[in-house]
C-alpha cells in the first residue's frame, strides 16, 4: 500500500500537479519591466495557438474558459488563481503535467508558446521579447495591465441579465468545414427499426444504449457460456480514430450491421462478421469540442436512420444505409459553452436528448439553465424541452436561494435516461448544481432539480416526479449516471448509483424511497434509511473557498459512468466500483457572464482499507440490497458491465484487461490483454447464428481514468490504441 500520499489534481489532469511547488517564486526587480515589454512575441502566441488546439482543447475547451474536468484557462477565475505567480510557475505545470493522455509529453517550446497563447487570449500584448522557460514575470502583472481581458471582467460587476462591457477575446477554433462522408458505401437489404422492435429487440441486435429501454446492459444470447467462453477467440479488430477526446462508445448492431462513433465526430459502418468499412461520415469540423470530455458515447437507431448527438450541440440524422446527413438540428449554442457526450433514445417515435456544459453562467435570458429535449425523428424539429434547473417563479425556485437565474448552472444530464413503455415514463438523472462547492456558487439551497431522479411523460415531457439524492451537493458527487429499470415481486423499482456509491432504490411509478446500500466506504453522509434523507458531515457545510475538504469517495466516484449490469437469471445488480478518496478546495468565481464553471481544486489518495485497490466489481441482490460478492484490484474498471443468458458478465480495465467472469461467483473465467485501456460499452450480437462479443479500447474518460493515474503510477497503458475489438467462439470442427 503506498498509503495516504496526496496528489493534487486541476484541470482534466492535464494541469495536475505531481510533486510541483505551488508557492509562487521570488521574483527579479525587473520583473515588472519585462511584463511591459512582452514578455513573449506573436510568433510564439500563433504557434501555441496551433498546438493548444490539438493537445488542451479536448479539455479545456476551444474557447479556453474550461469543462467539468478542466480549469478556466482565460478570464478573472483564471487571474484568481495564478496572479501571484511566475510566469515559469505556469511553464512547468504545463510542460510536466500536459497532456492528460501523455503528461510530459510536449517539449519546451510547444509548453512556452502555449503559455505565450494563453497571455494573448488574456488580453496581454505581444512584444518583442520571446518568452522562455525560465522567464519570471508576474503573470498578474502580464495581463493585468490596463486594456486587458482579465482586468476588464475582474472590475465589473454584472447585474443578472446584462452583458459585460468586455469579453476576453474568443480564440480561433479548429479550421476546416465538415468533412463529410468520407467512404461512400451502401448497407445492403438494410431493415427499417420499428417502435415494437425497440419495445421488443431481437437478441442478435443491440439496438439502443444499454440494450433495451430498462437499461440492463444485458444480452439474452447463450452461444457463449461459462464453459466454452475460455475459448474465445478474436474475430477481428478495427482501429479507430486516434484524435485527442474521450473513446468510449457503444456500438450498435443491427442486422448484422455495426454502426461506431469515434472520436472527433466520425461515425461509420462496418460488417459486423469482417470487419470491413461500409461508410464513413466525418460529421463535424476537426476539433469541434463542446462542455464535455468529447466522448460520443451512444447512438440511435430508428426507421431508416441513425441518430448521432456531436460534442459541439448539434442532433444529426443519417441514412442508416448510406451515411449521407439527413437533416443536422442545432439543440444549444456551442459558443455558450454547451456541449454533448451521450445521444438520444427514442421513445414513442420521439428523439429524447440531454445536454451537457451548463456550468457556465449566462445573461441572456433564453440561453440560461439546462434542460432535456424531444425531436421529431423526421425533420429535426424541437417537440418540447423539460428545464433541470428550477428558475425563480417556478415551482422549486425557491430552492436556489436568493441566486438570480444567471447563477444558476448546472444539473446536466450527460447520461441517457430509460424508459417503461408500459407506465409510458422515462427516467434520467441530473448532475449535480455548478460550481462544485456551496462556498463557490454562494448559496446553500436544495439547487432542483439537481443530483435527482426525473421521471418525465415523453408524450410532453411534463414532470412525473422526482426524487433528490443528494440536496444542495457540494463535493462533485454526481448522480447522472444510468437508471436501471426492475420489477420485483410485481412492484416496479429503478436503481441508480453515483459518484457516492450509495445504490438507490426507487418506486418507479411514485418515486418513493425503498432503500439504499453502501457500496463502498464512504464518509460524507449519514443515511436515514427510513426516509432515504442524507445528512452532511457538519466541517463539509462549514467550507469556506481556500480551505481543503477531505471526503471518500472522491470525484472518480464509487461508481461513474461506467454502467451496471441488471442479470435476471440471478436477479443482481453487477456493478463496476472505484475506490479512491481526495480533498477538495473551492476557489472564489466571479458572478459574471462566461464565468462559472466547477472552480474545484483536488487532492487524491488511496481510500483507507483497500490496500491499494482501485478497482471494485460487486454483484447485489436486487431484493435485498446485499453484497453477493466482490472482488477487488489494483487497476479501476473502464467498461460498463455487459452480462449475458450463458452466465456470464463482461468486464474491461485501465491496464488493458477484458474480462469475462462468472455471475454467480464473480470468478474470472476468461481473460485478453488488448492494446490500450479497455474503456467503453461491451456488447453482444449474434450474425447468422454465431455470438459475437464487442469492446473498445481507448484514452480519455474523465475521472475514472485521471483519477487511477495519479494515485497508481505504476500502470502504464499506451497512450494510443483506440480501437474496436470483436470476439467469437472458433468454428466447430
Amino acid at each position: 500500500m503506498l498509503g495516504r500520499k496526496a496528489f493534487r489534481f486541476m484541470a482534466c489532469s492535464a494541469m495536475a500537479v505531481f510533486g510541483i511547488a505551488l508557492a509562487s517564486v521570488q521574483l527579479p526587480t525587473n520583473a515588472q519591466q519585462l511584463a511591459s515589454t512582452g514578455p513573449y512575441t506573436a510568433e510564439q502566441a500563433n504557434a501555441g495557438r496551433a498546438t493548444y488546439q490539438v493537445k488542451c482543447a479536448t479539455c479545456h475547451l476551444p474557447d479556453l474558459k474550461g469543462s467539468n474536468e478542466a480549469s478556466p484557462l482565460t478570464g478573472i477565475n483564471f487571474l484568481n488563481m495564478w496572479r501571484d505567480r511566475a510566469t515559469s510557475d505556469l511553464f512547468n505545470r504545463i510542460r510536466n503535467t500536459m497532456p492528460v493522455t501523455d503528461p510530459g509529453s510536449l517539449g519546451d517550446e510547444e509548453a512556452v508558446n502555449i503559455v505565450a497563447y494563453i497571455f494573448q487570449a488574456n488580453g496581454a500584448a505581444a512584444g518583442d521579447q520571446a518568452l522562455t522557460p525560465t522567464t519570471m514575470a508576474l503573470i498578474g502583472a502580464v495581463i493585468g495591465g490596463e486594456g486587458s481581458a482579465a482586468t476588464a471582467q475582474s472590475t465589473e460587476r454584472t447585474p443578472a441579465g446584462q452583458t459585460p462591457a468586455a469579453r476576453p477575446p474568443a480564440p480561433a477554433r479548429a479550421s476546416g468545414a465538415p468533412a463529410g462522408l468520407t467512404f461512400a458505401g451502401e448497407v445492403k437489404n438494410y431493415v427499417p427499426v420499428t417502435d415494437e422492435m425497440l419495445r421488443r429487440a431481437d437478441p442478435s441486435d443491440w439496438i439502443m444504449v444499454r440494450g433495451n429501454y430498462q437499461g440492463w446492459n444485458h444480452s439474452p444470447l447463450t452461444q457463449i457460456t461459462r464453459d466454452n467462453v475460455k475459448d474465445l477467440k478474436l474475430a477481428w479488430v478495427w482501429s479507430m480514430n486516434d484524435a485527442v477526446g474521450a473513446n468510449e462508445p457503444t456500438p450498435l448492431v443491427h442486422n448484422g450491421i455495426i454502426y461506431l462513433t469515434n472520436v472527433d465526430n466520425i461515425l461509420q459502418a462496418l460488417d459486423g462478421r469482417t470487419g470491413d468499412l461500409i461508410w464513413e461520415n466525418r460529421l463535424r469540423p476537426q476539433g469541434s469540442q463542446g462542455g464535455g470530455t468529447g466522448a460520443m458515447r451512444n447512438l440511435a437507431i430508428y426507421q431508416d436512420k441513425v441518430f448521432a448527438a456531436t460534442t459541439d450541440a448539434h442532433l444529426i440524422a443519417l441514412d442508416a444505409r448510406t451515411g449521407k446527413v439527413m437533416w443536422d438540428t442545432v439543440i444549444a449554442d456551442v459558443g455558450r459553452g454547451y456541449g454533448n457526450s451521450s445521444g438520444p433514445i427514442v421513445i414513442g417515435g420521439k428523439l429524447i436528448q440531454g445536454l451537457g456544459g451548463c456550468d457556465r453562467y449566462k445573461a441572456q435570458d433564453k440561453d440560461q439553465g439546462c434542460f432535456i429535449s424531444a425531436f421529431d425523428p423526421a425533420d429535426g424539429k424541437l417537440l418540447w424541452h423539460f428545464n433541470t434547473l428550477a428558475r425563480s417563479g417556478e415551482p422549486g425556485g425557491d430552492s436556489w436561494g436568493e441566486l438570480p437565474n444567471m447563477l444558476r448552472v448546472g444539473s446536466e444530464t450527460w447520461i441517457t435516461g430509460s424508459y417503461d413503455p408500459e407506465l409510458n415514463l422515462t427516467y434520467w438523472g441530473v448532475a449535480q448544481a455548478k460550481p462544485w462547492m456551496q462556498a463557490s456558487r454562494g448559496t446553500k439551497g436544495t439547487a432542483l432539480y439537481s443530483s435527482s431522479t426525473l421521471a418525465l411523460h415523453p408524450d410532453d415531457g411534463k414532470l412525473a416526479w422526482y426524487f433528490q439524492h443528494v440536496p444542495g451537493e457540494t463535493l462533485d458527487m454526481d448522480e447522472v449516471y444510468e437508471r436501471v429499470l426492475v420489477d420485483i415481486d410485481g412492484r416496479k423499482t429503478v436503481f441508480t448509483i453515483g459518484k457516492t456509491g450509495i445504490l438507490w432504490k426507487l418506486d418507479r411509478k411514485t418515486g418513493e424511497f425503498i432503500d439504499a446500500k453502501e457500496t463502498v466506504f464512504q464518509n460524507i453522509f449519514n443515511i436515514d434509511h427510513k426516509s432515504g434523507k442524507l445528512a452532511y458531515r457538519p466541517d463539509i457545510l462549514e467550507q469556506e473557498i481556500g480551505k481543503w475538504t477531505p471526503s471518500c469517495p472522491s470525484t472518480e466516484g464509487g461508481h461513474n459512468w461506467q454502467a451496471m449490469s441488471y442479470d435476471p437469471g440471478t436477479a443482481r445488480l453487477i456493478i463496476p466500483l472505484s475506490q479512491s478518496c481526495m480533498e477538495m478546495s473551492g476557489r472564489k468565481v466571479e458572478f459574471t457572464e462566461g464565468s462559472g464553471g466547477t472552480a474545484g481544486d483536488r487532492k487524491f489518495y488511496e481510500m483507507p482499507g483497500t490496500d491499494g485497490n482501485v478497482g471494485k466489481l460487486a454483484a447485489f441482490d436486487v431484493k435485498t440490497m446485499k453484497e453477493v460478492w466482490s472482488w477487488q484490484q489494483r487497476p479501476s474498471f473502464l467498461t460498463a458491465v455487459l452480462s449475458t443468458n450463458g452466465g456470464i458478465a463482461f468486464v474491461g480495465d485501465l491496464n488493458r484487461y477484458f474480462r469475462a467472469v462468472d455471475v454467480n461467483t464473480g470468478k474470472v473465467l476468461w481473460q485478453i490483454r488488448l492494446g490500450t485501456s479497455v474503456q467503453g460499452f461491451p456488447v453482444a450480437f449474434s450474425i447468422g447464428g454465431k455470438q459475437y462479443v464487442a469492446v473498445t479500447t481507448g484514452l480519455g474518460g474523465g475521472s475514472p481514468r485521471n483519477v487511477p493515474r495519479t494515485i497508481l503510477p505504476d500502470i502504464h497503458p499506451p497512450t494510443t490504441g483506440n480501437a474496436l475489438y470483436v470476439f467469437t467462439l472458433p468454428d466447430s470442427k
